[in-house]
């Protein structure tokens, strides 16, 4: 070693795999005249640097300011070796990958980069129109890994050795392909067929996009599994797929050609537009233009459209081939699977569940390990609020200042099911993975947390499950072998953001969703808890009503507005008087709905707020059922924001309700009175007073509410702060009411933004409260 020469060891944590991360430290090392090695460890980059004081500085430095575009550091430690060694690097070399214990973090799949995108379409390039071009810098990660550390032999591309041109970029410093992983070209890379037919390459490429142009469906197989796509300006095929896919009224996701496109249709802000081009390239809901070009069937009656952009290279194709075919610049792209089971991804599933929606199946040859559907995203003052984390994101973990150790698998809820492994202080959501309903999607759950187990080295001391005895995530966690701990749905909500906030301070919860398993066998939903890591109180809710019907409840919302208006008005003849007005329901109906209520003939108590929104969705006359989740009572939210936009200057001077009449005290909890709110908003609307209006001052009543039951538990608890999750808070307008009437009375308000509120969020809660009951 010559004089004034030192030797650094330097551990480099964070999304390090997959990213061009090692060609980056060489292109740095050779810049500053370091010598050393840079090797792939699994959970860090190790770096040996060599050379004298500054240059190692000036190295660190560009470390620390020039990272990879789509690697995130979270931490570098360094230690200085001198002394220890007393080896002389001659000059600085990628090492072959080495597998150790550690944190580990995965890449997740990550969109076509602009320069891909340009050689793609350049003529003379020898990549030109390949349907899977990538580089150090894009292309797929989490979906086509077997193992860590990420090396090709450890991805699905090890079927595909690379040809003397692709293997020498691969080892060449000096290209963008320095070291990237799933590199190919149209002789070495896998291939785009049509099943069941002849076709291949640029023929089928060419078959698919005439189709589309014709006005068929075609399934496409993507990154993360298959889509069904059609053309999203033609009304009659828009049509005919939601015929074919029994979706009366479900928004589809359309796929925009280019930005431009996007901004024709929608409403694009500076923050939307740095997502919606961004690596990720998720599914941005947003406000539609009434003078765009989409068939109206591809949302009806909706004001915002999710709309995403290309992100795998045959989509692109899709848009853009020189076979002279003139495409639509507006294609829907909806997950390719049949009603409740999870996306498809290989050729014999595509087969057996898409051949009847479809004219023609358009696949490739690389395996897709773990699937991943397309993110949703929404907006809330311009930023980000997930509603389904999925491509793009998932795994990247949540990190917390918590000083726990151990390791956990959260089975997550029923419905918009994903998972989460925690690693001490470290949370891995899952990409989604869908409802549980149907077995293949309980097959799904297994499959992914059996890979998920192996790539994070995981073995977990405890499965965490919900409370609900019958849920088949319950089973899943039964059958793990492991212990398991059970947790109450809505507190696991709360649980979620707080892990996501990382606040370790006890909060009061407010947790507004669909339907949960309650410590008392009724049906929760609608909750105000006193929550720490360690356990709840609840303090709160809304008025209890009865649940009749079973299933049927969650999707006719008539029925609930029949119990609660039954409820408080305690007879028959005036009640039917009251429905027969409004149009709820027949006689025979009411009569049938008043007997199981009398009885409690398949009824149950319930605080449920989502089954609060459908029933005054139906007395509104907005929506009597929904033909998916959540449609009643988001037509209730858009009949409000509709109305708000519109009297914005009358809405400013409306006065606030007396505190004294939305509360009241049981032995039990304080309860929110949502029974009088209901009957005021029934009332008013039998006096034929604008719908708008009382979609409005509902939703603004029951952020009143919200407000004065979080100001009863302050008196009561001590506590500031709030923490604001579950489904119902998807809705932007409660969301922003009640959250400026908790800022206003002083409170701190946690809320989610990367983290979905609905279901799909609460494996991290879950997760969180396992680590927590290990350290015991």
């Amino acid at each position: 070693m010559y004089k004034n020469e030192m030797t650094w060891r330097i551990r480099v944590y964070g999304i390090v795999q997959g990213v061009g991360f090692r060609p980056t430290v060489s292109r740095h090392a050779t810049n500053h005249g370091i010598y050393g090695t840079v090797c792939n460890k699994g959970p860090y980059v190790e770096i040996y640097a060599q050379g004298t004081k500054e240059q190692i500085e000036g190295f660190l430095n560009s470390l620390k300011e020039h990272p990879p575009k789509r690697a995130a550091v979270l931490k570098i430690n360094t230690e200085n070796i001198t002394a220890d060694t007393t080896e002389q690097f001659e000059h600085f070399d990628i090492i072959e990958s080495e597998k150790t214990k550690g944190e580990i973090f995965i890449s997740p799949d990550i969109a076509i980069c602009d320069e891909c995108k340009a050689e793609m379409f350049d003529p003379k390039d020898r990549r030109y129109l390949h349907p899977f071009i990538n580089c150090t810098c894009c292309g797929p990660r989490l979906t086509i890994l077997d193992a860590l550390p990420y090396d090709r032999e450890r991805t699905s591309m090890k079927e595909f050795p690379m040809c003397p041109d692709c293997a020498k970029e691969y080892t060449d410093e000096k290209t963008r392909r320095y070291d990237a992983q799933p590199v190919c070209c149209n002789q070495c890379g896998p291939q785009v067929y049509l099943i069941g037919r002849p076709e291949r390459g640029r023929a089928a490429i060419t078959y698919t996009r005439r189709l589309i142009r014709e006005g068929k469906i075609v399934a496409i197989k993507g990154i993360g599994g298959f889509h069904l796509c059609c053309d999203a300006t033609n009304e009659e095929v828009v049509c005919r797929l939601r015929t074919l896919k029994n979706r009366p009224a479900k928004p589809f996701a359309v796929m925009a050609k280019d930005e431009s496109v996007v901004k024709r249709e929608c409403v694009v802000t500076p923050e939307q537009e740095a997502i919606l081009t961004g690596h990720q390239k998720p599914i941005l809901l947003l406000d539609r233009r009434s003078d765009g070009g989409l068939a109206s069937s591809v949302a009806p009656n909706n004001p915002k459209v999710g709309v995403m952009l290309p992100y795998a290279p045959v989509q692109l194709l899709i848009f853009q081939y020189d076979d002279g075919i003139e495409m639509p610049d507006l294609l829907v792209m909806t997950s390719g699977n049949t009603s409740g089971a999870p996306i498809c991804r290989e050729d014999e599933e595509a087969v057996a569940e898409l051949s009847h929606l479809c004219d023609a199946m358009l696949s490739h040859n690389r395996k897709i390990r773990i699937r991943a559907d397309d993110t949703v995203m929404d907006f809330y003052r311009n930023e980000p609020y997930m509603i389904r984390r999925s491509r793009g994101y998932a795994p990247l973990p949540f990190m917390t200042k918590a000083d726990w150790k151990g390791q956990v698998l959260a089975v997550g809820g029923e419905l918009k099911n994903t998972f989460c492994i925690g690693v001490d202080n470290r949370f891995y959501p899952s990409p989604y993975v869908g409802d549980l309903e149907d077995l293949r999607t309980v097959k799904a759950l297994q499959e992914t947390i059996h890979r998920f187990q192996t790539l994070l080295e995981v073995k977990p001391q405890a499965v965490v499950c919900d409370l609900h005895p019958k849920y088949n995530s319950t089973v899943v966690a039964e059958e793990l072998g492991y212990p398991v701990i059970r947790v109450q749905h809505h507190y696991a909500h709360i649980l979620s953001c707080m892990t996501e906030n990382d606040c370790h301070d006890p909060v009061i919860g407010v947790a507004f969703d669909g339907t949960g398993y309650g410590t008392d066998g009724t049906i929760w939903g609608g909750e105000i808890l006193l929550a720490d890591y360690g356990n709840f109180t609840r303090f709160g809710s809304i008025t209890p009503f009865l649940q009749m019907g079973g299933d049927a409840s969650a999707k006719e919302g008539w029925r609930i507005a029949v119990s609660m208006i039954y409820g408080y008005t305690k007879d028959r003849k005036r009640a039917w008087e009251i429905m027969e007005t409004l149009g709820l329901c027949s006689e025979q109906e009411s009569r049938v709905q008043f007997t199981m209520a009398d009885r409690k003939i398949n009824a149950v108590a319930s605080t449920s707020a989502g089954r609060l929104f459908d029933a005054v969705s139906a007395i509104l006359g907005i929506r009597r059922r929904s033909g998916f989740e959540g449609e009643a009572s988001t037509a209730l939210q858009f009949a409000a924001e509709a109305y708000e936009q519109q009297n914005l200057s009358n809405i400013s001077q409306e006065q606030k309700e007396n505190k004294d009449i939305l509360l009241h005290e049981t032995k039990e909890r304080f309860v929110l009175n949502t029974q009088m709110l209901v009957q005021q908003i029934t009332e008013a609307k039998m006096r034929g007073e604008d719908t708008g209006m009382l979609a409005y001052r509902f939703h603004q009543v029951l952020a009143e509410m919200i407000t004065a039951a979080c100001i009863k538990a302050k008196e009561s608890s001590g506590r500031d702060k709030v923490a604001l999750s579950g489904g119902v808070f998807q809705n932007r307008l409660l969301l922003r009411l009640t959250e400026e009437r908790l800022l206003q009375e002083g409170f701190e308000v946690l809320r989610h933004r990367m983290i979905p509120p609905n279901d799909g969020g609460i494996a991290i809660g879950q997760a969180a409260y396992g680590m927590y009951q290990l350290q015991k």
